[in-house]
């Protein structure tokens, strides 16, 4: 006869208590959602774009859009360089009128210039901002701020751009006549 253990049970019954706590060990193992690891080895997961280059380019837009209102320090500097030539270029026995064209309407038309390259720039950048999620992660929305600022980068650029043209073309602040 065989001999019990203190649990009142015999060898064999202890046996098949062992296999069974194997066996749900494996089914429970088998079930159980994988879980990373932790330790040395790290489980990589997918990247998500955090849109803080679509948010730089919106700012940029909208900064390029106000420089393009104001003209920057690059278009004072054209202006200062186109008034400076002018003086250089004229005589003192030109007239007046070639005087003034020289002098002050050249710088004009120099900021006007600038100011125009400032906004297509900042309509540019503001486009393809606002383009980008067309080509980016499918069912991933941009941030509502991000199209905010770009389309006010737009908008601005829009203004700027009809401004410099109108400076550009004297139809807005020409030039006085000379007569």
């Amino acid at each position: 006869m065989a001999t019990k253990t203190a649990e009142g049970a015999g060898p064999e019954t202890g046996a098949r208590h062992d296999e069974t706590v194997a066996e749900t060990a494996v089914t429970e193992e088998a079930q159980a959602p994988e879980q990373p690891e932790t330790g040395d080895e790290t489980v990589a997961e997918p990247r998500r774009a955090s849109g803080v280059g679509q948010g730089a380019g919106a700012v940029v837009s909208a900064a390029l859009g106000l420089v393009s209102l104001n003209g920057g320090w690059v278009g004072t500097v054209a202006s200062a360089r186109a008034q400076l030539m002018g003086q250089l270029k004229t005589s003192s026995q030109a007239g007046v009128a070639q005087q003034i064209k020289a002098v002050y309407g050249d710088a004009w038309h120099a900021t006007a210039l600038w100011a125009g390259l400032f906004a297509v720039a900042a309509l540019v950048v503001g486009v393809a901002v606002l383009a980008r999620p067309a080509f980016g992660a499918p069912g991933r929305p941009q941030a509502p701020w991000i199209k905010s600022v770009a389309w006010g980068g737009v908008a601005l650029g829009v203004i700027g751009l009809l401004l410099a043209a109108l400076k550009y073309s004297d139809a807005l602040l020409g030039l006085p006549s000379a007569g």
